[in-house]
């Protein structure tokens, strides 16, 4: 964790309600990162070695990724490219706009290294979207790294109506997205995680796949919370619906204890959630015999967190809560720690490390 702050600006955010503080953040990256200078100023602090990778086809300079939901607008697309990601996920988007669930609806815990959140995909639906990311190309301002969408179905659809829903967004978002991440597992949308189920599921990605004019990868992200059965069943649908690849995991629902915000109604991040996923993944890998890249996430902390997550299957991985309690030099720290460790393993590439667990 970066000195600065660690004594400065996280116990000034410490201050602030969990959802004011991370706007401030994020208005704070997007003034730095609006000019060249700033862009510079953040790539000199934070920015990591190459550890690159490929994975369904796209090239990335290394496998850490920004967690859907810390940019949901994508309002910061180049600052957090300037960080040193190698892939930004933004989002989740909608087909409707929409306000989210009512406030507070985001809680953190230093003592659990925690965040709740309940926010109920608030977001400004895919046609503001599609209009605020198209200023942003004509500006010459979209990041250079891979830039994935998460997609949620709006609260106001019915279930039944779930497939149009995530289609018109595709269409909406089609010129802008890398990917698409399917997300059926918020536990913040009435109902989302029922469409995990096999049937539900396929005709979502079928739909998906109509509107895919320029045929970008499909992705799903599963709950942490299924069991082996349901969990192989939606692993089965994804890949006969050609979805590429899967997002381990979601938010979960379950708890390590019942004190302060643990009691909170909402879904679970950060280092509680650590061993979930990396279970979750590992299952995922076993069932698709290591075959089918997995993004893993969920609770990590630190390069250690991160190898456990890739020596288990994961070939690419991502970051949300971290950022919160230990800030962006956590990129620099997990990237550079992944160099290190394959160097210390006599390992050339990550791809050798990927699923060494399992072997």
């Amino acid at each position: 964790m970066g000195l600065g702050f660690r004594f400065f600006v996280r116990p000034f955010l410490a201050l602030m309600d969990s959802e004011k503080a991370h706007g401030r953040s994020l208005f704070l990256l997007r003034l730095n990162s609006s000019s060249a200078i700033g862009r510079f100023f953040l790539r000199t602090l934070y920015s990591p070695q190459r550890v690159p990778q490929t994975c369904f086809d796209l090239k990335f300079s290394n496998p850490l990724g920004l967690a859907a939901g810390m940019d949901k607008k994508g309002e910061a697309l180049r600052g957090w490219e300037s960080m040193g990601f190698g892939f930004i996920e933004m989002g989740g988007i909608t087909m409707l706009e929409q306000l989210g669930n009512p406030k507070p609806r985001m809680f953190r815990s230093s003592s659990h290294q925690g965040l709740i959140n309940r926010m109920g995909f608030n977001n400004p639906g895919s046609q503001k979207t599609r209009e605020r990311l198209l200023e942003s190309m004509n500006r010459g301002s979209m990041p250079d790294v891979p830039l994935l969408i998460n997609i949620g179905k709006s609260k106001d659809t019915e279930l039944a109506d779930a497939p149009n829903d995530y289609a018109t967004t595709v269409e909406r978002l089609n010129g802008f997205a890398d990917a698409f991440v399917i997300n059926v597992s918020s536990p913040n949308t009435p109902g989302l995680r029922k469409l995990q189920s096999g049937d539900d599921l396929r005709n979502i990605i079928d739909a998906c796949h109509e509107k895919n004019e320029r045929n970008v990868p499909l992705l799903v992200k599963v709950s942490p919370d299924l069991g082996d059965e349901d969990l192989a069943t939606v692993v089965k649908v994804a890949q006969d619906s050609g979805c590429v690849g899967i997002v381990a995991t979601n938010t979960t629902t379950s708890r390590p204890d019942d004190k302060k915000i643990m009691s909170q109604k909402g879904g679970l991040s950060g280092k509680p959630l650590n061993e979930l996923s990396t279970v979750m993944i590992r299952k995922i890998a076993d069932m698709t015999d290591g075959k089918w890249p997995i993004i893993g996430v969920g609770g990590i902390s630190n390069a250690e967190d991160a190898w456990q997550k890739i020596i288990n299957g994961a070939s690419l991985i991502q970051i949300y809560s971290t950022l919160v309690f230990n800030g962006p030099s956590s990129i620099k720290s997990i990237v550079n720690g992944l160099k290190k460790r394959l160097k210390d393993e006599g390992l050339t590439s990550l791809d050798e490390a990927v699923g060494l667990a399992r072997v």
